[in-house]
């Protein structure tokens, strides 16, 4: 079911966004080579909990039998990692490198979602061009997200684009809704027709995601039972805002 915030809902998650936010600012300033992606996780965790917050990927239950519960506050996935990398003192960034990270604040009975890839050092002009298409095509998702539009419009928007510049979009995974629970309905597709699904009324938060693969958009799960990677081995970018549907278009709430 889709829930409609209220304004005191929406006001509690403009707090879980804003701590969720200057997570991600911490991790950004921390980022460079030498780091490991288990020190990147304990920052976001001192921040998220020093602000009153939960970090709420901590614990995540995978609900499969054998699959331990998600161990870290964040993603973080490096390379051709594309979600769900789980942080490792044994993951020591090296100049080159991407790492996207995924992380959520619980804080007052809401939650803030966002994501981020960052690189490390200096990359290819080819990396750095993955990491701005794939934000780009988030920015060009929402500019339909505006009430009276249909959700299709944002996920054909972000495919389109990502696909007229030559990648791939992740299609076994999605956005979602965002409130009270992490993962709330509807599923936002990183792909689709204009026009069809879900009509978007004021209230609604969603979680808006586009994951996208330099090459073929084929995945596999490591035997972890968590982390996603990219089939032919191709680098993987990923950039999420938790956002609010207005009638005057589209608040970001985790951009501070």
């Amino acid at each position: 079911m889709v829930t409609i915030k209220s304004k005191r809902e929406i006001e509690l998650m403009r707090e879980a966004c804003r701590v969720a936010a200057l997570a991600q600012q911490e991790i950004e300033k921390a980022i460079k080579p030498g780091i490991s992606t288990f020190e990147l996780d304990k920052i976001a965790e001192n921040v998220i909990r020093s602000n009153g917050g939960i970090p709420a990927e901590k614990g995540y239950p995978s609900g499969i039998k054998g699959v331990p519960d998600f161990p870290g506050s964040i993603c973080a996935s490096v390379n051709d990692e594309v979600i769900h990398g789980i942080p490792s003192k044994k993951v020591i960034l090296k100049a080159g490198d991407i790492v996207s990270v995924d992380l959520v604040a619980y804080k007052n009975g809401y939650n803030g979602d966002c994501a981020r890839t960052y690189i490390v050092g200096n990359v290819p002009e080819t990396t750095k061009k993955l990491i701005e298409v794939t934000k780009q095509a988030f920015f060009e998702g929402i500019k339909f997200a505006k009430e009276g539009n249909r959700l299709g419009d944002i996920s054909h928007a972000i495919g389109s684009y990502v696909e007229k510049n030559g990648y791939s979009v992740v299609r076994e995974f999605q956005g979602h809704g965002i409130g009270a629970q992490m993962h709330e309905d509807p599923g936002i597709p990183n792909y689709g027709k204009s026009g069809r699904g879900l009509r978007l009324q004021e209230g609604m938060t969603l979680a808006i995601e586009p994951m996208v693969i330099m090459g073929k958009p084929g995945i596999l799960e490591l035997e972890d039972g968590w982390t996603i990677i990219s089939e032919d081995g191709s680098l993987a970018a990923h950039y999420e805002n938790t956002v609010l549907i207005t009638k005057n278009g589209p608040e970001i709430l985790t951009i501070i």
